[in-house]
């Protein structure tokens, strides 16, 4: 018990460390019970292309974002809750091996590590701190959020996948938040409010948005029956509202590309390190 508040100390020290890499436009990071599991370097199939992403699993989030400086800083911060996370094991693919996909009510996506053992690690340590986060808030393993449409990368596909007309400069490529499938904007130019997504409408095609349209006209609940989902469906929203709105762009690729690979860490409370003493500042934008 005499070491524990130094364990303390040092844990508060490590989400310091992380906190301060993505500079002052990064989230505060510090929670009580908060503990950082382990850190690497993951590749994240982005709207373009493949992009090395720095990535941070805690005890009950998961926080990434882009690399900076060869390594030394970090920006865009994105958060996810642990509580909020499905993972899906997936075959190796001419893109990218040892894939798996990440869903998420705001956004799904596919990563993938250096090794097969690198991502059964993080797959597994991803699992186990979901697990035991669900059951710290007394929430069934099996429910799950609605989640987000996983978007088809802009290479696998050279015409709309709605109309077949051909992109070219002017012609560009738009996703569908609904179904993720790559289209024109004439074909695109409905908006609608995915609540899992954000509380402003978004892009979706023709085809969701009638759909989605033909579905509400089905639904017809009795307040009765309102009020016996209302418990079941409360903890999907909820977390929603205070978290940032996540509609990704082109502007997330244009980061510089750092091809260095680094092995993923795995923190307990006698080991970590992180930032070396001169990087202690982020670099003035």
């Amino acid at each position: 018990m005499a070491d524990q508040p130094e364990l303390t100390v040092e844990n508060r020290e490590r989400i310091q460390a992380v906190a301060s890499s993505f500079g002052p436009s990064g989230r505060s990071l510090m929670e009580p019970g908060r503990v950082l599991v382990g850190e690497g370097r993951l590749i994240k199939l982005c709207k373009r292309r493949p992009q090395p992403r720095s990535f941070f699993l805690f005890n009950d989030i998961l926080v990434y974002g882009s690399i900076v400086m060869g390594g030394r800083w970090n920006k865009k911060q994105q958060i996810i809750r642990l509580e909020e996370v499905e993972q899906e094991d997936l075959e190796d693919s001419a893109q990218m091996c040892n894939q798996w996909l990440l869903k998420t009510p705001r956004k799904s996506f596919y990563v993938a590590a250096a090794s097969a053992e690198e991502k059964q690690a993080w797959m597994e340590h991803i699992e186990n701190c979901r697990n035991l986060k669900l059951q710290s808030l007394g929430r069934p393993v099996n429910v799950q959020p609605v989640f987000a449409a996983t978007w088809i990368p802009d290479h696998a596909s050279a015409i709309c996948m709605r109309c077949s007309s051909r992109f070219t400069v002017t012609h560009r490529r738009h996703h569908c938040r609904c179904c993720g499938f790559i289209v024109c904007n004439s074909c695109s130019k409905a908006r609608v409010v995915l609540k899992n997504i954000s509380n402003k409408p978004v892009r979706v095609c023709g085809l969701c948005k009638t759909g989605l349209e033909n579905k509400d006209k089905m639904k017809t609940p009795s307040k009765q029956q309102n009020y016996r989902k209302q418990k079941e469906h409360d903890w999907k929203t909820n977390s929603l509202e205070d978290t940032p709105e996540y509609e990704a762009s082109s502007g997330e690729e244009s980061e510089e590309q750092d091809d260095d690979s680094k092995p993923t860490m795995w923190f307990n409370d006698s080991e970590y390190c992180y930032l070396n003493p001169e990087h202690a500042n982020p670099p003035q934008s």
